[in-house]
């Protein structure tokens, strides 16, 4: 008898965090509701809307505004969640970058900065001192609720840590499960970095908010995807789908950590740019001295002054994105592809060569249908994305951060 009963206040309990969940994504999603419209879009009795929003008015997850326009000019009261009420902190680690941020649950950036540049050697200095600023930063903002983190894949979720990081393995022998899940006094989520890039554009990108079929092509770095399906984030068995940098474009290809050959990641990362760019008999001038970040910028910067062989050099690496882009057509069907990371600051020279490879090797229906495009987000999608990583939870487990009983 005892174990029915816990079963049925378990079934009860959960049901009650869901309906908490979606009435606060309604108010995320759609400004300032009157319960009368919440109870239709999400067909709850108005008597459990009055009893769900008094409770969160109780915590202060969502507060009332004043009168409103309601049916047939009846006056209602207003909720709304105060996105500006709380914030998070984002931490995109990137094999030689760890970049820090501080969001509002919109999206907008209070503040970001880069911890000094990393070597493989120093890693574990750089953790060390991501604690101690994360620390300062709780200090300094006590409207802070949660850290997001995104992590390079392929991010094995359940063991908590990275299978392959190119170029900086050191990066293998960080837990970020056991190194910082319990180690603030604000809750920790973990995710891999394309995803969290996907959930960035899903919650706070303008031209791509609320699009439940798309994918986020991330090309820094490394090269990963994040794809949200039917609005549900793709993960995979271990946490490892979607991992497209290493799928091969060239069998007899370059040889990859991963232990496969012609890894997409060879080709078109920024490591892999940089790497050309010296092999070429240095496009760009002192690159051999520069971040793979730098010289690639730099490479874009001299493509759109005319230089011939750095605009042959980028419509090379347009091309190998593109070929990522006939993967994601085929194994994903995604209404839009968004192309993220160091690589969409490459302009329109890049894209038009991305969409003329597609166009030469797709399926007429799915080219028609999709929407290729360079991320426009202002702020680093990655960092930006682990912020969506920590807003995603607080939206979707409430009592996670307020005393809800």
């Amino acid at each position: 008898m005892s174990n029915g009963s816990n079963a049925t206040g378990t079934s009860r309990a959960s049901i009650a965090e869901s309906n908490r969940s979606r009435i606060l994504q309604h108010l995320y999603h759609n400004g300032v509701s009157s319960r009368a419209q919440i109870a239709k879009a999400l067909d709850l009795t108005p008597a459990a809307i009055t009893k769900i929003t008094a409770q969160l008015i109780d915590v202060g997850a969502i507060q009332e505004t004043g009168d409103m326009e309601g049916a047939k000019n009846r006056r209602s009261i207003g909720l709304e969640l105060d996105t500006a009420h709380f914030h998070v902190i984002g931490v995109k680690f990137a094999r030689s970058l760890v970049r820090i941020g501080v969001f509002d649950l919109a999206g907008n950036t209070l503040g970001i900065e880069d911890m000094p540049p990393i070597t493989n050697e120093t890693i574990g200095e750089t953790v060390t001192l991501l604690h101690r600023r994360i620390e300062e930063l709780l200090d300094e903002d006590d409207l802070i609720v949660a850290i997001g983190m995104a992590i390079p894949g392929p991010y094995m979720r359940d063991k908590g840590y990275t299978a392959v990081v190119s170029s900086m393995t050191g990066w293998r022998n960080v837990n970020f499960i056991d190194e910082f899940t319990h180690a603030f006094r604000v809750p920790v989520f973990i995710e891999q970095d394309a995803r969290a890039g996907a959930l960035a554009h899903y919650l706070f990108d303008p031209e791509s908010h609320g699009e439940n079929d798309l994918a986020y092509y991330l090309v820094g770095e490394g090269v990963g995807l994040g794809v949200i399906d039917n609005g549900h984030i793709v993960n995979g068995a271990l946490g490892a789908a979607t991992e497209i940098g290493h799928v091969s474009v060239d069998v007899h290809g370059k040889p990859c950590d991963c232990g496969n050959v012609g890894c997409l990641e060879r080709y078109c990362s920024t490591p892999a740019i940089r790497q050309e760019i010296v092999a070429n008999g240095e496009i760009v001038p002192g690159a051999q001295s520069m971040s793979n970040a730098e010289a690639t910028r730099a490479l874009f910067a001299l493509a759109r002054k005319g230089d011939a062989k750095a605009r042959e050099l980028v419509l090379r690496t347009a091309r190998y994105v593109g070929y990522g882009c006939m993967i994601i057509f085929n194994a994903f069907n995604p209404a839009h592809i968004i192309i993220g990371d160091i690589v969409a600051e490459s302009g329109d020279l890049f894209l038009d060569e991305v969409l003329a490879t597609v166009r030469g090797r797709s399926i007429p229906e799915l080219y028609d249908s999709t929407r290729i495009t360079l991320s426009t987000m202002p702020t680093d999608a990655a960092v930006c994305g682990a912020a969506a990583v920590a807003v995603t939870q607080f939206l979707e487990r409430p009592s996670t951060f307020f005393d809800l009983g």
